[in-house]
């Protein structure tokens, strides 16, 4: 029994201590997930929130990533394949020029030498400051243009020049990329040589009979030759292929900028030392076959004064206007691009040459009466446009008023002179710098011109060609004081006046003659049916420190599909930069036969490309296209350059090849008065009958120039 009891007193015991140590794990337990609950609690309140900077860096990491696996997959893929997609889409397509060239049997006879333009060829650091350690001999432009995204405050600093001497500032040195490959490509896939050089060589063309002329496109034209001796290495380069290819004249082939930059040469070369060459009045007789001009602004653009003037064009308007005051006020790009292009004398070059004669004024413009859809057809009567009668056709769409380069809100440019009030600037007291110490970095002539300048400006409130140059003048001093020692803008009444030899006038075609050489050709190829600025609205900027205080009106718009305002700017014909008014009217008229401004007569001829846009994105920028920079892959341009180069003339190439209305255009700036004989063109102005059309010049044509 007593062993039975002790049994019995055992087991209880044994039954509490166990169910303590469950109460006790129980407890634990209950610890454990209460710790758990604490620390997941914890954790997602230090986790940090997805920042506006984080989605800028994502974004920015998928684009990268894109375009890294679009670039890897372009260097694998079979450089057939794009062109097999692309003809089994839209059948076969056709030669290469080259090829087709070869077939019929042409060889390489005349040294072919390529002018570049603004902007498209590269630049290269030679001496620069601690900033740009690493980057001696790489490109500051052109090529990947990775220093801007790098280091962009010192990247602006190496590509700007001294702004009081137009040369490079203490410390810096940048210089012009040497070869055929300082313009072959602006940007990795993004040809402008390219393909033309491409072409020549398959019919027999190689370094040595073609010569990238590559310059500083950033200074003043004498001042290359100044600075690095460009135009004495053009003219001994040219000398040298001539001889070497047995007295085969050279072919020029100058484009866009470089079309001006030629025209300055070709007056240099000729002039005795130490200003000019020394080659003598026969130099260009001697060693010149022909000038095929591609894209040239004879006479300017008026997209070089929107540039100026706001820094702007049509497609940086928009961006402004999609994102407001990002690019001024966020980043201030748009100081720091003004504040550079500033320092760039070679921009002025291209302001409008020839004022309102050329341009029109407030009443009258060449191109009145264009209608942007008008269909493209070939046209090469030159006896057309005269016989019509300078106001034959007028459009019954809303007449735009193309002589009003800049106006000051849509209802100025579109009311009657005669309604327009202007209180004029020129004698405007500037008042009170604008200007403090957080704006010096990103300097312009605005924040030292005074709120009441900026006034004086907007109550001008309609500017043509002559009047913008006093614009310029009065917003940015300095900068037009390097450029007036360097271009000039005018007309010459006497081009035998010996002031007309220096050379600030040798890049305006209507203040020099062209060379003493009656055998030689000059060409003009360019573009057209593309729409292209040829006038601005503009507003007033809203109040910000350090913003540029005028900028172009996006909001003026017309909703008629006919109508050539589009987003504050007015369009007319051309490439998408040059007005055909610029590209064609020297050729089309002004240099056309034994003029005063062609004295030996050498034979002009005008060929333009319809505008064909790609057909589907295969095939990249295209071959029929008429932009400024694409045409350079025109088919149609290319075969004609290479004829040439391989001993045709004008004649045998068919002529003029005209779709515009240059030659129409061309009548009427003589009867607004230029004299291309040297005869004084009386300008009689006359009230249209009817309060739509606006007034009219009409006179009678002068027996010489027609």
């Amino acid at each position: 029994m007593a062993s039975v009891r002790r049994r019995k007193t055992v087991e209880p015991r044994n039954t509490s201590v166990q169910k303590e140590e469950e109460e006790e794990e129980e407890e634990e337990v209950e610890e454990d997930y209460s710790k758990n609950k604490h620390s997941r609690k914890s954790d997602k309140k230090s986790k940090p929130k997805w920042s506006c900077v984080d989605n800028c860096c994502w974004i920015v990491g998928c684009i990268c990533v894109t375009w890294w696996t679009l670039l890897f997959l372009y260097n694998v893929v079979p450089a057939s394949l794009p062109q097999y997609v692309t003809e089994a889409i839209t059948g076969p397509l056709p030669d290469p020029p080259g090829v087709k060239l070869r077939k019929e049997g042409l060889k390489a006879k005349h040294p072919v030498v390529f002018v570049p333009g603004i902007v498209t060829a590269g630049l290269e650091l030679w001496e620069g400051h601690q900033c740009a350690d690493g980057l001696f001999r790489k490109r500051l432009w052109g090529g990947t243009f990775g220093e801007v995204y790098k280091r962009p405050l010192c990247w602006v600093e190496h590509m700007s020049l001294d702004n009081e001497t137009g040369l490079d500032p203490p410390g810096i040195r940048v210089r012009p990329v040497c070869g055929l490959v300082a313009a072959d490509y602006f940007a990795p896939g993004y040809f402008v040589w390219a393909v033309l050089i491409a072409n020549l060589a398959r019919i027999g063309y190689e370094e040595k009979t073609m010569y990238m002329a590559s310059y500083d496109w950033r200074l003043s034209f004498q001042n290359t030759e100044v600075r690095d001796q460009t135009l004495s290495r053009i003219k001994s380069t040219i000398e040298l292929m001539v001889e070497a290819n047995g007295g085969n004249k050279a072919v020029i082939i100058p484009h866009s900028m470089g079309v001006l930059y030629f025209l300055h040469f070709m007056k240099w070369v000729e002039a005795p030392a130490p200003m000019g060459g020394g080659g003598g009045p026969d130099w260009c007789a001697k060693h010149i076959k022909a000038v095929i001009n591609i894209g040239g602004p004879f006479l300017g653009v008026p997209k070089a004064v929107a540039g100026l003037f706001s820094a702007e064009a049509k497609d940086i308007a928009v961006a402004r206007a999609i994102a407001p005051g990002v690019l001024d006020n966020g980043f201030q790009t748009m100081q720091h691009i003004m504040r550079m292009s500033r320092t760039w004398d070679s921009t002025m070059s291209m302001i409008p040459k020839g004022g309102d004669t050329i341009w029109g004024d407030l009443d009258w413009s060449p191109e009145e009466g264009y209608t942007p859809m008008k269909s493209k057809q070939r046209n090469t009567d030159t006896q057309k446009a005269s016989q019509d009668g300078p106001e034959s056709e007028i459009s019954q769409t809303k007449r735009a008023n193309y002589g009003r380069i800049i106006s000051f809100g849509k209802d100025v440019a579109e009311a009657l002179s005669s309604d327009i009030e202007r209180i004029d600037f020129r004698d405007a007291v500037k008042g009170q710098s604008v200007a403090n110490t957080s704006c010096r970095d990103v300097w312009t002539e605005y924040h030292d011109m005074g709120f009441g300048g900026i006034k004086a400006v907007a109550e001008y409130k309609v500017y043509t060609a002559e009047s913008m140059v006093d614009l310029l003048r009065f917003v940015a001093p300095k900068m037009m004081e390097r450029g007036s020692a360097h271009f000039s803008y005018g007309i010459a009444d006497n081009l035998d006046d010996p002031k007309y030899q220096h050379y600030k006038y040798w890049s305006n075609p209507l203040e020099t003659k062209l060379p003493n050489a009656p055998e030689m050709e000059i060409f003009s190829l360019y573009g057209v049916g593309v729409p292209t600025e040829r006038a601005y609205v503009y507003k007033l900027s809203p109040s910000a420190e350090c913003a540029i205080p005028f900028q172009i009106d996006t909001s003026a718009d017309e909703q008629d599909e006919d109508s050539c305002l589009k987003g504050g700017v007015y369009s007319v014909d051309g490439d998408e930069t040059v007005p055909v008014l610029s590209s064609g009217l020297m050729c089309a008229k002004v240099w056309r036969g034994k003029t005063r401004f062609n004295p030996s007569g050498s034979r002009t001829y005008i060929r333009e490309y319809a505008h064909s846009p790609p057909a589907n994105f295969l095939e990249g920028r295209g071959t029929q296209s008429g932009a400024h920079v694409d045409i350079m892959g025109n088919f149609a341009l290319i075969e004609d350059v290479m004829r040439v180069a391989a001993g045709a003339t004008g004649e045998e190439l068919g002529g003029d090849q005209v779709y515009s209305d240059i030659f129409k255009w061309s009548e009427k700036v003589l009867y607004s008065g230029l004299s291309i004989c040297g005869n004084i063109h009386s300008r009689v102005l006359t009230i249209a009958a009817t309060t739509v059309d606006l007034l009219h010049v009409l006179v009678a044509p002068c027996p010489c120039c027609g």
